[in-house]
Protein backbone atom coordinates (compact mmCIF):
# COMPACT_ATOMS: atom_id res chain seq x y z
CA UNK A 1 0.00 0.00 0.00
CA UNK A 2 1.58 3.43 -1.15
CA UNK A 3 1.53 6.19 1.38
CA UNK A 4 -1.24 8.18 -0.45
CA UNK A 5 -3.46 4.80 -0.23
CA UNK A 6 -2.46 4.45 3.62
CA UNK A 7 -3.24 7.69 4.45
CA UNK A 8 -6.45 8.02 2.86
CA UNK A 9 -7.65 4.58 4.64
CA UNK A 10 -6.67 6.36 7.84
CA UNK A 11 -8.13 9.86 7.20
CA UNK A 12 -11.49 8.87 5.02
CA UNK A 13 -13.78 6.51 5.99
CA UNK A 14 -15.30 4.10 3.38
CA UNK A 15 -18.41 5.64 3.52
CA UNK A 16 -17.66 9.32 3.19
CA UNK A 17 -15.31 8.22 0.35
CA UNK A 18 -18.26 6.68 -1.49
CA UNK A 19 -20.81 10.13 -0.09
CA UNK A 20 -18.26 12.63 -2.13
CA UNK A 21 -18.00 10.03 -4.94
CA UNK A 22 -21.46 10.24 -5.47
CA UNK A 23 -21.96 14.19 -5.37
CA UNK A 24 -21.50 15.17 -9.22
CA UNK A 25 -19.33 17.90 -9.48
CA UNK A 26 -18.35 19.90 -12.94
CA UNK A 27 -14.16 18.68 -12.49
CA UNK A 28 -11.79 18.26 -15.29
CA UNK A 29 -9.80 15.09 -16.47
CA UNK A 30 -6.85 16.52 -13.49
CA UNK A 31 -9.58 16.14 -10.36
CA UNK A 32 -10.07 20.44 -10.46
CA UNK A 33 -12.65 22.95 -11.50
CA UNK A 34 -12.04 26.04 -13.22
CA UNK A 35 -12.27 27.47 -9.15
CA UNK A 36 -9.74 24.94 -7.48
CA UNK A 37 -12.04 22.11 -5.84
CA UNK A 38 -10.68 18.92 -5.65
CA UNK A 39 -12.87 16.05 -5.28
CA UNK A 40 -9.77 13.95 -3.52
CA UNK A 41 -8.83 16.91 -0.94
CA UNK A 42 -12.18 17.84 0.25
CA UNK A 43 -12.66 13.91 0.69
CA UNK A 44 -9.45 14.56 3.29
CA UNK A 45 -11.21 17.56 4.46
CA UNK A 46 -14.35 16.25 5.48
CA UNK A 47 -12.65 12.89 7.02
CA UNK A 48 -11.01 15.60 9.53
CA UNK A 49 -14.68 17.61 10.11
CA UNK A 50 -16.39 14.97 10.89
CA UNK A 51 -14.34 14.19 14.14
CA UNK A 52 -14.94 18.19 14.33
CA UNK A 53 -18.37 18.47 13.57
CA UNK A 54 -19.65 15.20 15.60
CA UNK A 55 -17.16 14.89 18.52
CA UNK A 56 -15.61 18.49 19.12
CA UNK A 57 -18.86 21.14 18.67
CA UNK A 58 -21.07 18.04 18.62
CA UNK A 59 -23.54 19.56 15.92
CA UNK A 60 -26.94 19.44 15.94
CA UNK A 61 -28.73 20.60 12.49
CA UNK A 62 -32.08 20.94 11.69
CA UNK A 63 -33.79 21.75 8.78
CA UNK A 64 -30.79 20.64 6.29
CA UNK A 65 -33.34 19.02 4.13
CA UNK A 66 -35.10 21.88 3.11
CA UNK A 67 -32.01 22.85 0.95
CA UNK A 68 -33.13 22.03 -2.91
CA UNK A 69 -31.74 18.64 -4.32
CA UNK A 70 -30.12 20.48 -7.54
CA UNK A 71 -29.82 23.66 -9.28
CA UNK A 72 -28.32 27.25 -8.07
CA UNK A 73 -29.67 27.89 -4.35
CA UNK A 74 -28.35 30.74 -1.79
CA UNK A 75 -27.66 29.67 1.44
CA UNK A 76 -27.66 33.02 4.03
CA UNK A 77 -26.29 33.01 7.08
CA UNK A 78 -25.27 34.49 10.72
CA UNK A 79 -21.19 34.89 10.52
CA UNK A 80 -19.41 34.57 13.79
CA UNK A 81 -16.71 32.93 15.67
CA UNK A 82 -13.21 34.53 14.23
CA UNK A 83 -12.60 31.27 11.88
CA UNK A 84 -14.95 30.30 9.20
CA UNK A 85 -15.85 27.52 10.95
CA UNK A 86 -19.75 28.38 10.61
CA UNK A 87 -19.03 27.73 7.08
CA UNK A 88 -17.43 24.54 7.44
CA UNK A 89 -20.18 23.28 9.91
CA UNK A 90 -22.69 23.95 7.26
CA UNK A 91 -21.19 22.50 4.36
CA UNK A 92 -20.26 19.48 5.91
CA UNK A 93 -23.62 19.14 7.09
CA UNK A 94 -25.06 19.43 3.63
CA UNK A 95 -22.71 17.54 2.16
CA UNK A 96 -23.55 14.72 4.18
CA UNK A 97 -27.13 14.74 4.39
CA UNK A 98 -29.09 10.76 3.47
CA UNK A 99 -30.73 12.61 0.81
CA UNK A 100 -29.59 13.62 -2.18
CA UNK A 101 -26.39 15.52 -0.81
CA UNK A 102 -24.50 18.44 -2.44
CA UNK A 103 -21.27 19.88 -1.69
CA UNK A 104 -21.71 23.55 -1.56
CA UNK A 105 -19.28 26.65 -2.05
CA UNK A 106 -18.82 28.89 0.01
CA UNK A 107 -17.89 32.93 -0.37
CA UNK A 108 -14.74 33.65 1.75
CA UNK A 109 -13.61 37.10 3.22
CA UNK A 110 -10.45 38.85 0.76
CA UNK A 111 -8.04 38.30 2.84
CA UNK A 112 -7.91 34.26 3.47
CA UNK A 113 -6.77 33.60 -0.05
CA UNK A 114 -4.06 36.16 0.53
CA UNK A 115 -2.61 33.88 3.30
CA UNK A 116 0.39 31.42 1.75
CA UNK A 117 -1.23 28.03 2.03
CA UNK A 118 -4.39 28.51 3.18
CA UNK A 119 -5.75 30.03 0.09
CA UNK A 120 -5.22 26.99 -2.37
CA UNK A 121 -6.22 24.76 0.23
CA UNK A 122 -9.74 26.84 0.62
CA UNK A 123 -10.44 26.82 -3.02
CA UNK A 124 -9.43 22.94 -2.86
CA UNK A 125 -12.27 22.07 -0.61
CA UNK A 126 -14.81 24.51 -2.31
CA UNK A 127 -14.49 28.00 -0.85
CA UNK A 128 -14.40 31.00 -3.23
CA UNK A 129 -13.26 34.68 -3.07
CA UNK A 130 -16.38 36.52 -1.74
CA UNK A 131 -16.94 38.43 -4.91
CA UNK A 132 -20.69 39.15 -6.81
CA UNK A 133 -19.04 38.00 -9.95
CA UNK A 134 -17.54 35.05 -8.58
CA UNK A 135 -21.23 34.22 -7.10
CA UNK A 136 -22.51 34.97 -10.44
CA UNK A 137 -20.84 32.38 -11.99
CA UNK A 138 -21.45 29.79 -9.62
CA UNK A 139 -25.04 30.77 -9.62
CA UNK A 140 -24.85 30.17 -13.60
CA UNK A 141 -23.10 26.84 -12.99
CA UNK A 142 -26.33 25.60 -10.76
CA UNK A 143 -24.17 25.60 -7.51
CA UNK A 144 -25.28 25.84 -3.87
CA UNK A 145 -23.72 29.04 -2.77
CA UNK A 146 -23.00 29.72 0.97
CA UNK A 147 -22.86 33.76 1.80
CA UNK A 148 -22.29 35.66 5.30
CA UNK A 149 -23.99 38.92 4.38
CA UNK A 150 -22.53 40.89 7.62
CA UNK A 151 -18.72 39.25 6.16
CA UNK A 152 -16.34 40.97 8.15
CA UNK A 153 -18.60 42.85 10.74
CA UNK A 154 -19.60 39.51 11.49
CA UNK A 155 -16.83 37.31 11.55
CA UNK A 156 -14.83 39.65 13.37
CA UNK A 157 -17.79 40.96 16.24
CA UNK A 158 -16.98 41.20 19.73
CA UNK A 159 -18.77 38.59 22.46
CA UNK A 160 -20.91 41.03 24.45
CA UNK A 161 -22.44 41.83 20.77
CA UNK A 162 -22.98 38.10 20.06
CA UNK A 163 -25.98 37.05 18.18
CA UNK A 164 -26.47 41.03 16.98
CA UNK A 165 -26.92 40.70 13.52
CA UNK A 166 -24.73 43.48 11.76
CA UNK A 167 -25.64 45.12 8.48
CA UNK A 168 -26.67 43.15 5.42
CA UNK A 169 -25.57 44.03 2.41
CA UNK A 170 -28.27 43.51 -0.58
CA UNK A 171 -25.90 42.19 -2.98
CA UNK A 172 -26.66 38.28 -2.22
CA UNK A 173 -30.99 39.79 -2.50
CA UNK A 174 -30.30 41.13 -6.62
CA UNK A 175 -28.09 37.90 -7.24
CA UNK A 176 -30.88 35.72 -6.39
CA UNK A 177 -33.49 37.67 -7.99
CA UNK A 178 -31.46 37.70 -11.49
CA UNK A 179 -30.86 34.06 -11.42
CA UNK A 180 -34.32 32.84 -10.04
CA UNK A 181 -32.00 31.64 -7.08
CA UNK A 182 -34.35 29.89 -4.04
CA UNK A 183 -32.63 31.77 -0.09
CA UNK A 184 -32.05 29.05 2.50
CA UNK A 185 -31.96 31.10 5.62
CA UNK A 186 -29.36 30.10 8.43
CA UNK A 187 -29.41 30.44 12.50
CA UNK A 188 -25.72 29.68 13.47
CA UNK A 189 -25.58 28.98 17.34
CA UNK A 190 -22.70 27.78 18.83
CA UNK A 191 -19.76 29.52 16.60
CA UNK A 192 -19.69 33.33 18.87
CA UNK A 193 -18.40 30.97 22.03
CA UNK A 194 -15.61 29.02 20.18
CA UNK A 195 -13.54 31.91 20.47
CA UNK A 196 -14.55 34.62 22.48
CA UNK A 197 -12.64 38.28 21.67
CA UNK A 198 -13.23 41.07 23.69
CA UNK A 199 -11.05 43.75 22.04
CA UNK A 200 -10.28 44.18 18.43
CA UNK A 201 -6.69 45.91 18.23
CA UNK A 202 -7.58 48.06 15.22
CA UNK A 203 -3.83 49.60 14.44
CA UNK A 204 -2.23 46.40 14.74
CA UNK A 205 -5.08 45.22 12.17
CA UNK A 206 -4.16 48.58 10.20
CA UNK A 207 -0.18 47.68 10.02
CA UNK A 208 -1.17 43.81 9.04
CA UNK A 209 -3.64 44.52 6.58
CA UNK A 210 -5.97 42.56 7.91
CA UNK A 211 -9.80 42.98 8.68
CA UNK A 212 -9.30 42.63 12.78
CA UNK A 213 -6.78 41.21 15.24
CA UNK A 214 -8.89 39.97 18.40
CA UNK A 215 -8.26 40.22 21.81
CA UNK A 216 -8.97 36.63 22.60
CA UNK A 217 -7.36 33.18 24.14
CA UNK A 218 -5.51 31.50 21.35
CA UNK A 219 -7.83 28.39 21.78
CA UNK A 220 -10.90 27.20 19.99
CA UNK A 221 -13.71 25.89 22.94
CA UNK A 222 -15.74 23.18 22.45
CA UNK A 223 -19.04 24.54 21.80
CA UNK A 224 -22.09 22.47 21.52
CA UNK A 225 -23.45 23.86 17.69
CA UNK A 226 -27.03 24.04 16.56
CA UNK A 227 -27.90 24.83 12.71
CA UNK A 228 -30.72 26.03 11.94
CA UNK A 229 -31.98 25.51 7.95
CA UNK A 230 -35.23 27.47 7.32
CA UNK A 231 -37.45 27.39 4.75
CA UNK A 232 -36.86 28.23 1.00
CA UNK A 233 -37.68 31.71 0.49
CA UNK A 234 -38.37 32.87 -3.01
CA UNK A 235 -38.12 36.64 -4.62
CA UNK A 236 -39.00 36.84 -7.96
CA UNK A 237 -36.77 39.07 -10.55
CA UNK A 238 -39.42 41.80 -11.54
CA UNK A 239 -37.62 45.37 -11.73
CA UNK A 240 -37.84 47.23 -8.49
CA UNK A 241 -36.99 50.22 -6.34
CA UNK A 242 -33.56 49.62 -4.11
CA UNK A 243 -35.64 50.52 -1.54
CA UNK A 244 -37.95 46.96 -2.23
CA UNK A 245 -34.32 45.37 -2.53
CA UNK A 246 -33.72 46.60 0.77
CA UNK A 247 -36.78 45.60 1.97
CA UNK A 248 -36.43 41.80 1.19
CA UNK A 249 -32.91 41.83 2.35
CA UNK A 250 -34.78 42.80 6.06
CA UNK A 251 -37.28 39.89 5.27
CA UNK A 252 -34.27 37.40 5.27
CA UNK A 253 -32.23 38.79 8.16
CA UNK A 254 -35.62 38.60 10.22
CA UNK A 255 -35.79 34.99 9.59
CA UNK A 256 -32.44 34.49 10.11
CA UNK A 257 -32.54 36.32 13.62
CA UNK A 258 -35.50 33.79 14.24
CA UNK A 259 -33.76 30.66 13.67
CA UNK A 260 -30.76 32.20 15.80
CA UNK A 261 -33.61 32.75 18.57
CA UNK A 262 -34.60 28.97 18.09
CA UNK A 263 -31.29 27.65 18.43
CA UNK A 264 -30.70 29.80 21.59
CA UNK A 265 -33.55 28.05 23.03
CA UNK A 266 -32.94 24.64 22.20
CA UNK A 267 -29.10 25.37 23.87
CA UNK A 268 -29.56 23.76 27.38
CA UNK A 269 -25.72 24.45 27.88
CA UNK A 270 -22.72 26.28 26.42
CA UNK A 271 -20.47 23.61 25.97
Amino acid sequence: MGLAAFLKSRLVPADLDAQVDKIKKPIGSLGYDPWGYNNEVIKYGFGITRQIYEKYFRVQASGVENIPAEGPVLIIANHSGQLPLDGLLIGYAIATRKEKPRIPRAMIERFFPTVPWLGNLLNEVGAVLGDPVNCAKMLENDEAVIVFPEGVRGSGKLYRDRYQLKRFGNGFMHLAMKYNAPIIPVGVVGCEETIPAIANIKPLANALGVPYVPVALPIIFPAKVHLNFGKPMYFDGTDIPEKQVTDRVEAVKAEISRLIDKGLSERKRLF
